[in-house]
């Protein structure tokens, strides 16, 4: 099936409810023009430097999301356009969004990153870090960025029951932090869990936005991007 018919088919199969992140790393321009062609517009990106160098090439009315590791010396390169970073893991990147964004005019979307995953590779807060983030002095400062709620990356397994089980546990958690950090502020409202091998079982755990790579654009090939 061809990109477009791809998204479609995500779009019927996800519902009104969840929104579709298109993860395009490594995808040539050609093929994120094809799936925006096709309506989508969300794209996700794991590194700053393929992310400007696609920002620089493709419509400006595309939604840029940062959701690989962020190092915060490279954080003023998206600053003036990125719509969303989804892997905020420390207060002091949470610091340095804030500032570029401040020098941009801007205030940028984020969530917390927290970590689920039995894997010592995988990035995030603990669930004590989050909290402890959200209660600090220093974040209650922050007013050039708008935490929109949590993400997650669950254990690269074959084992259903824990991807559940984890993707269970950060949805409970995201409600708590909700009720007691968000309950008046009606923009806490995303939570992204899913990939393409484990979406459905993400969405069935109370993930709304997904993100989704070689479901959309078939398998992905490592090219002549530099790292982060």
């Amino acid at each position: 099936m061809s990109i477009a018919d791809n998204i479609k088919s995500l779009k019927k199969e996800t519902g009104p409810g969840v929104t579709l992140l298109a993860v395009s790393k490594t995808k040539p321009a050609a093929d994120l023009q094809e799936a925006y062609d096709a309506g989508q517009r969300l794209f996700g990106e794991n590194t700053v430097q393929e992310m400007v160098e696609k920002y620089e090439q493709l419509p400006k009315d595309i939604q840029w999301h940062l959701i690989g590791h962020l190092q915060t010396n490279k954080v003023k390169y998206i600053a003036p356009f990125v719509s969303m970073i989804q892997s905020v893991d420390s207060l002091k990147l949470l610091h340095e969004i804030n500032k570029h964004a401040e020098k941009a005019g801007r205030v940028i979307d984020c969530l917390l990153q927290i970590y689920i995953a039995d894997e010592e590779t995988k990035y995030g807060l603990g669930f004590d870090e989050a909290i402890e983030l959200l209660r600090s002095e220093e974040f209650a400062t922050f007013n050039n960025v708008h935490i929109r709620g949590l993400m997650g990356i669950a254990t690269n397994t074959d084992n259903e029951k824990q991807i559940r089980d984890e993707y269970y546990e950060l949805k409970t958690f995201f409600d708590g932090i909700k009720q007691s950090y968000f309950r008046k502020i009606d923009t806490f409202d995303t939570l992204s869990m899913g990939m393409s091998s484990d979406y459905k079982l993400a969405i069935e755990q109370g993930s709304n936005m997904v993100r989704v790579g070689s479901t959309i654009f078939g398998n992905r090939v490592i090219k002549h991007w530099k790292n982060n």
